[in-house]
């Protein structure tokens, strides 16, 4: 495969001298007729990063191999999820297979979390430069973002990473059988992939998700980017439309920004990160707006049309319409669940088209011998929340008797993070819903915290939800510049049954933004000195007197 894109690039070098030309053109149909592995994937644009990408996660040259006996569990989809599955149950020593039709690794390695941060490490660091002064250090004009090499140090850190995911780390390492093809279920016990049958004991369909269409006039035609091609930019569009104000328009809105582009962020409802309470939107918004990001609200897209080389949006805002012309559109907004062809009716699995196979608390499907889990079925659609599932997978379907110690996936304590900057975390109920309980909220702004303040990353808090009767914490959300590292705190807490008191116990290094979490805990230590027991303190000191 090496070779192969080596005579490719030399051939691309003489291909300027005209001469030459029918040599070349020859030369070319000659490698496209002996090319040996002709349904090989490609990941544009194919640099030597991108091919060491697909050397791991779809080798060009694998062969599958040629299945024996009745494995203990086949899993469907090598994502997060399907991986987990796999090496998990491979360890305990089941017997399994792993069939993926594309890239291992699924969205997460490929086109999710490690190229989106990858990016938005890049767009911190350009941020970083614009404040430096602020800091007293003075950084020459005319410093420039190099959008082709900020991709490629995307490019070069998926393809290192994606190593761990590699078919032959998995074979290797742990055994498992992998597969490469589209898997169907053809039977009670059976699965086909590219010809071959593979019976199982239990199955596991860890499938994941994709971009929803979304029904506006004129995107198909005109053309869009979702998070599936976004990664594979090498030119920086001057000035991008974001549809959607979710997590992954927020993200990219902001990254984009930072790197170059004029964004406009185009959002449904009245405020973005509709998932977070108020307090949480209107400052996201606030440094948005601060940052250059044209931010339009209530933004209802019309229709799409493409004039020559711009995209014209049409959106209506209450009675207005207005336009906005822009070089490419991303659409941050809708997943499907991918269930197209796996055979679900063979085997009596039930699916909902929008909301994916239907699961029972315990993943098991209508068939109690098939499992899913990850994006294809789940709510919480994080790396995190589907490599927790497949442990809950991996007890309940290999060893769980007679239903004994089958664990439920209501039990998980699940944080899930917005990596903009500042990172908004959140871990359990929302501040309406504890609201509602009549709970308590004990929150602190980073304004009040050293650390925060001489880093000058003072935009963001924590808020601490307790039940209203008891030291008991019920949710909690933290803004800050490394929020999602922050929350693991509050979430071990609420896993282990810890209360704020146990948080004020524990001893934070000064100083630390983490310190925020502290002076919240010491926030509710302070209010359970109620006016009875200051006088009875007083009472005793004046005794010992």
């Amino acid at each position: 495969m090496k070779t192969l894109f080596r005579w490719k690039k030399v051939l691309a070098t003489f291909e300027s001298l005209s001469i030459l030309s029918p040599l070349i053109t020859v030369a070319r149909q000659s490698i496209h007729v002996n090319n040996p592995f002709p349904n090989s994937v490609t990941v544009p644009p194919m640099d030597r990063h991108n091919q060491a990408l697909v050397s791991y996660v779809h080798p060009p040259d694998w062969q599958n191999p040629v299945p024996t006996g009745r494995y203990n569990l086949v899993v469907i989809g090598a994502g997060t999820a399907g991986l987990v599955t796999a090496a998990g149950a491979a360890m305990l020593g089941a017997k399994v297979a792993l069939i993926e039709q594309h890239l291992m690794g699924g969205d997460c390695t490929n086109v999710g979390c490690v190229p989106s941060k990858a990016m938005i490490r890049s767009a911190r660091a350009v941020q970083a430069v614009r404040q430096a002064h602020q800091y007293g250090v003075q950084v020459p004009d005319g410093v420039k973002v190099d959008f082709a090499q900020v991709m490629e140090r995307l490019r070069q850190v998926r393809a290192k990473i994606s190593k761990n995911d590699s078919a032959l780390h998995f074979k290797d390492k742990y055994g498992v059988d992998v597969f490469f093809g589209r898997a169907a279920f053809s039977g009670a016990d059976t699965i086909m992939v590219e010809g071959q049958a593979l019976r199982f004991q239990k199955a596991a369909i860890a499938t994941g998700s994709s971009p929803a269409q979304l029904p506006i006039d004129g995107l198909a035609e005109a053309g869009c980017l979702t998070n599936e091609t976004v990664f594979n930019l090498t030119e920086c569009p001057q000035r991008l439309a974001i549809i959607g104000g979710g997590y992954i328009g927020c993200e990219l809105a902001q990254t984009f920004q930072r790197l170059g582009s004029q964004v406009t962020l185009l959002q449904r409802g009245d405020h973005i990160l509709k998932k977070s309470d108020s307090e949480v939107s209107d400052l996201m918004q606030r440094i948005f707006i601060a940052e250059g990001i044209d931010l339009q609200l209530d933004a209802q897209t019309q229709r799409i049309e493409q004039q020559g080389d711009e995209k014209v949006i049409h959106y209506q805002q209450g009675d207005q319409a207005h336009t906005v012309v822009v070089d490419e559109i991303l659409v941050g907004v809708g997943r499907k669940p991918n269930i197209e062809g796996l055979g679900l009716e063979q085997v009596s699995v039930k699916a909902d088209p929008k909301q994916g196979i239907c699961i029972n608390d315990y993943l098991q499907t209508t068939n109690p011998c098939i499992y899913a889990v990850g994006d294809c079925c789940m709510r919480w659609k994080f790396t995190h929340a589907a490599d927790a599932a497949a442990r809950i997978l991996i007890q309940n379907a290999l060893f769980s008797v007679f239903g004994i110690g089958r664990r439920k996936l209501s039990g998980l304590t699940m944080p899930w993070c917005t990596y903009t900057d500042p990172e908004v975390a959140h871990v359990g109920m929302p501040a309406g819903e504890v609201a509602q309980r009549e709970g308590r909220t004990f929150a602190l702004s980073l304004s009040d915290v050293d650390r925060a303040i001489i880093d000058g990353e003072t935009d963001g808090f924590a808020k601490i939800h307790l039940d209203g009767r008891r030291d008991k914490i019920l949710g909690a959300t933290v803004v800050a510049r490394h929020a999602g590292e922050m929350i693991n705190e509050i979430t071990l807490a609420m896993e282990k049954g810890l209360g704020l008191g146990a948080i004020a116990s524990v001893i934070h290094p000064y100083p630390t933004q983490a310190e925020v979490i502290r002076k919240a805990a010491d926030d509710y230590s302070f209010s359970r000195f109620t006016p009875f027991v200051k006088k009875l303190a007083a009472t005793w000191l004046r005794w010992q007197n």
